[in-house]
This record gives structure tokens, sequence and C-alpha cells, in this order.
């Protein structure tokens, strides 16, 4: 069935069993991704998705229900799944539709040249990059992971109330894992890469930068625990922003799961710190002109300067609050409203990598960190994590470090922060991103032998 003439045929049926207000979110994507090994395909999946969510209000409660199909018989199932869902709901909180904003953001859609790329030509960069990566130093003998990906997607959101809006957006991107080896030494190291601007796509750079890591840790060794000064580069900082980022949440601040809860205006950073939720950001795939809920995006200063200006809202969370709105309602087709940032990071200043390490003078450098899921106290903010870099000496790289673990707390590094750097890097693309720059650090404590 057409998808117009379906979402009409479900919102007369909708009214019909008694919804006062109903709404559609529609998905379709189309998804490609393939892996290579020694130039041989190894997995390949070429594959569009279409869901379809329905939601609706009935005695003031919200039911929700999805659907992968567009027939007659899926109305039917949609309507009724939402008639037993509402009645399974618990809560007394208000829910609301959105009936439309006057304005929305003009975001600039996928460029074509991307969505022609062929999959024989995406098979070609995934070969590529592996050939690249082992023709950079012979003491590169593997390549453990080499892949690519792309997606082209269509998000839309119709309702009863008169909201109709739609967004696209495109990307593709890859990584690369080599594994070095020097006699009895053995290490590993990757790098990544994406883009909505295929003009932008340089193999031979993410190459080299998977071959320098694996290179630089070969003679990595362990050093002796203390507290120190760390500078956190900017991916291991990113990783801990997405890993704590759900505490700038006002539905996790509401159901005691933030410490940030009823602390907006207060300082709880370094005055060096600003926190930006951005929707808007040119080349990103999470951009969006809005939410999962219809409402129109903007630019948000979390932290401004240290200061918590905003916790992140949807409409239910911000009516419970007294306040506006963020625009942050995030939703698949299949689950219910939650709240989530979009381009989520932390400002960079003018500060090049080489000034960050010149500032730190002597200390560690992080360049990775694991075990974010086990790890990490997305609550209290307490981490301990396993980690590579290097010693900085007379604010210049020296050796390598590996085999340590680095332990703090989310929150008290927010107010340890000393500088930031101008090396903003986004970690791999989702629904949302998360970005740093460089963090100097006043102290963190680390384990090694």
């Amino acid at each position: 069935m057409e998808r117009k003439q379906f979402i009409d045929a479900l919102f007369a049926r909708a009214k019909e069993a008694g919804f006062e207000a109903c709404e559609v979110y529609f998905v379709t994507a189309d998804s490609f991704d393939t892996d290579v090994f020694k130039g041989e395909i190894v997995k390949y999946s070429d594959a569009g998705t279409l869901g379809l969510g329905f939601r609706g209000l009935i005695d003031g409660r919200m039911g929700y229900a999805s659907t992968q199909i567009l027939d007659a018989d899926a109305i039917d199932l949609l309507v009724d799944g939402a008639l037993t869902n509402a009645r399974l709901i618990e809560s007394d909180d208000p829910e609301f539709l959105h009936p439309g904003d006057e304005r929305y953001a003009v975001l600039p859609g996928p460029d074509p040249a991307l969505e022609h790329i062929s999959n024989a030509d995406k098979i070609a960069m995934a070969r590529e990059l592996e050939r690249l990566t082992l023709s950079l130093d012979p003491r590169i003998q593997n390549v453990d992971g080499c892949q690519i990906i792309s997606e082209n997607a269509e998000v839309s959101i119709v309702n009863t109330l008169g909201l109709n809006v739609t967004a696209r957006t495109s990307m593709i991107g890859g990584y690369v894992a080599p594994t070095a080896r020097d006699g009895e030494k053995v290490s590993s190291g990757f790098a990544y890469f994406f883009t909505m601007d295929p003009k932008t796509i340089d193999l031979e750079a993410t190459a080299r930068e998977a071959v320098a890591r694996a290179l630089n840790a070969l003679d990595a060794e362990s050093i002796e625990s203390g507290s120190m000064r760390v500078l956190l580069t900017a991916e291991p900082a990113a990783d801990l922003l997405d890993t704590f980022a759900g505490v700038f949440s006002a539905d996790a601040a509401q159901k005691g799961l933030s410490l940030l809860k009823g602390r907006e205006g207060e300082t709880i950073a370094a005055p060096c710190v600003t926190l930006l939720d951005d929707p808007h950001r040119a080349g990103s795939p999470a951009s969006m002109p809005f939410d999962g809920e219809g409402v129109a995006t903007r630019v948000k200063r979390v932290i401004d300067g240290g200061t918590l200006t905003t916790l992140l809202h949807n409409l239910k969370t911000a009516r419970k609050q007294g306040v506006e709105t963020t625009a942050n309602a995030a939703r698949g087709y299949s689950s219910p409203m939650s709240v989530a940032p979009t381009n989520f990071y932390f400002a960079p200043s003018d500060v090049p990598f080489e000034g960050m390490l010149e500032k730190l003078g002597d200390g560690l450098a992080i360049t990775e960190i694991s075990g974010l899921h086990a790890g990490a106290n997305a609550i209290s903010g307490d981490f301990s994590l396993s980690a590579k870099g290097f010693r900085v000496k007379n604010g210049a790289r020296a050796e390598s470090v590996k085999q340590i673990t680095v332990a703090g707390n989310f929150y008290q590094l927010l107010k340890d922060v000393e500088a930031v750097g101008g090396d903003l890097k986004f970690g791999l693309p989702s629904s949302s991103l998360f970005g740093s720059p460089s963090l100097l650090i006043s102290s963190l404590s680390i384990a090694g032998k």
C-alpha cells in the first residue's frame, strides 16, 4: 500500500477506535557494508529497511505499536497493539503530540555524489584501504579488520494535529585495524573516517593514522602508579562524554539517575569548558531540523563557561520541570520516546595539539581507553578503564605506554580541566554523535606496574 494511503487509513481506523490524536514515525534506510581480508570479501550486506511507528492518545495515555509492512492487516494490528499498550501504562504523567512549528532550520540535503557511489566502488575502497595499510611499513604484517559502510536514510513524522515533517541524511565511512610485529613484539592500531562529502575521503590518511598507532605501541611499556597530570586526547575524551552523556538528560535526572538534578545555574565545570548540543552542525549525519516529536531543533550550550545552563528535555520532561523543551526527544520507529543529544561535543579552542603538549609539559597523554561498559558507573560518574598512551617530557612526545588503568570521576574531571585543545574529533556515527578536542586534566589516578 502506498505510504500516504496507508497513513490516512490508519488515522481513520484509530479515530474509530477512540484515539483522540495519533501519529506515525516513518523511517526508510538503504545501508551497505563490506569487510575485506587479504583482498577478499568476507562480509557483504546491501539492505533496504522500512519501519513505521504508531502512537496514539486515548484517555490521557499514549499507546505505541510498530510494523515493517504497510498493508491492510497491519492497520488493525497497529491500532489494536497501541490500545493494548495504552491500557498497560500505569504512569499518570501527561502525554503530548506536537502540532508542529512555524519554522524549521533548512539543512543541506544529502550530496548526490555520495548517493551515487556504487557498491563496486565501495568494495574497491575497502580493498584499497587494506592495501595502503599493508604497504606503509614492513612491520605491518596483517590487517585484522577493514570495512566500508554507507547509509541513506529518511525520517518522516505525520500526526493528526497538522505536523508533517521530513528529513534525509546520508554518510559513508570505514575503518582499518592493522597489527604490527617486530620480533616477539606485537601491537595493534586502528583508525576510522566518516563523511557526508565524498570529496573529503582520504584513504591514505586513514591508513597512515592506523599504522602509526600500531607502530608506536610496539615498544610500549607500563609505568609506575600514581596521580599525574594527563592530556586526554580527542578520541578518549569523546568516548568518556559518550559514556556519561546520560547525566545531562532531564529524564534521567527526574528518575534520580543523574547527580545534575536541580543544578541548572550552578558551576559544574572549569571556566574553559563549554558543552554544546548542535543539531544543525554542518557535515554531520546526526543533524536534524526536528526531534523525535517533530519539535524544531536549536543549538544549546548545555555547559557555558563552566555553568550548567540546561539539561536536555523532550516535551514530557519539560512539562514536568516547567521549562521549554530543548527539542531532544529521541525515538526509533519501534521504541517509545526518550531523551538524547544530537551532535554533543566540548567546544574547541584555537590551541593545536602540539600546543596542548607544551601546556602539559611533563605528564601522560592518553590516546585510547577501553572497558567503558564494565568500568564506568553512569550514575556516580566513577570510571576505571584500561588505557594506552605515551609519556610527555618537556612538552614533547616520549616513550609509549600500555597496560595501565586510568581512574577518576567524570563530574570531578569536568572541574579539573586546565585547558581545551583545538583538535575536535567525533566518534563513530550513530543516532547521536559525541565529540571532543584534547582535554588537559590536572590530576587522574594511574595504576601501572
